[in-house]
């Protein structure tokens, strides 16, 4: 109990604590903050890995594109709906009600 009391009464211990209140809840990087850093950080480096995994796909994709004249014409036809002079196109639509 003596040591308590003598603990309390020095100033160094007062300041100490003080400090130790201030950095942890009043200061600019306090736990609150720290925290929602690490939250941030934790979104950035996932969404960081998913376009560096759609860079890589569409790098891929260009490529095939480029070297493969077949491929070219498949992608052109099914995404821009691209067709050749003589040819007519069907686009077949399901409702969603058609299920």
């Amino acid at each position: 109990m003596q040591r308590l009391v003598l603990l309390f009464r020095n100033k160094f211990f007062w300041v100490t604590a003080a400090f130790l209140v201030w950095m942890l809840f009043f200061d600019k990087n306090d736990l609150l903050s720290q925290y929602q850093y690490h939250q941030q950080l934790s979104k950035l480096k996932t969404e960081r890995d998913f376009y560096t995994k759609e860079t890589a796909k569409v790098s891929k994709d260009l490529s095939e594109l480029t070297s493969n004249p077949a491929q070219l014409e498949k992608f052109a036809r099914e995404k821009y709906l691209m067709k050749k002079d003589n040819e007519d196109v069907f686009v077949i639509v399901k409702d969603k009600s058609d299920n």
